[in-house]
Parts: C-alpha cells; structure tokens; sequence
C-alpha cells in the first residue's frame, strides 16, 4: 500500500514531467506525450512513468528522444522540484499501452 507521502511525491512527478513533455514537444518529435501513471520506489530511488503517446505512428520515434534525453529529463525535474525534493529518482520510462488493449478488447467483443 502507498503511503501518503509517495502518493503526494508521484503525483507531483507526473505534474512536473507533463509539463515539461508539454513545454518540449517539438524535440519529442512533434508528438502528444500524457504521463498516465507515475510509481515510486519507498526508498525514492527509482521512478517508473508510463507514458502514452499520440498519434500512433510517432510511437516509436518519440520514445527513442525520450530515451536519448532521460539524463535532460532528470536535470529538468531536478529543478523543478528542488525545494520539495531533496534527491531526484532515477527516471525509467514505459509506454502505456492500456488504451490500445481495451480497444482492441472492444474491437474484438463488438460486432
């Protein structure tokens, strides 16, 4: 179970990469970029977003910049946080594909 604390750390995370995804899109390749869900280690070591990433056909483009720019992402909400945390977690990004699989799921169950 999440401790306040964590929950108050990830939300504020997923606030701060949102809009820096929001503020940076065109070195993202031009793509829409939601943080959808945002986990922290209890020890504040390591934090895991979930990015889903639109349209379809940026997918694997954006997610490589993202991948390229982790250690820029990371200083970058270093900065932003810096008076409410006193150590950055190392960034890990997944995509998120969930909205693809509950379409497909309907796709498949509607005639």
């Amino acid at each position: 179970m999440d401790s306040k604390r964590l929950s108050k750390i990830s939300r504020l995370i997923q606030k701060e990469l949102g809009e820096h995804f929001q503020r940076n899109a065109r070195s993202f390749g031009g793509a829409i970029i939601a943080v959808t869900v945002v986990r922290v280690t209890p020890d504040l070591a390591q934090c895991r977003a979930y990015l889903s990433i639109f349209p379809p056909h940026l997918v694997q483009a954006s997610f490589e910049a993202i991948s390229e720019q982790t250690p820029l992402i990371r200083h970058a909400l270093a900065q932003s946080t810096r008076h409410q945390l006193r150590r950055t977690p190392e960034l890990e990004f997944f995509i998120d594909d969930s909205l693809d699989y509950a379409e497909n799921i309907d796709r498949l169950l509607l005639p």
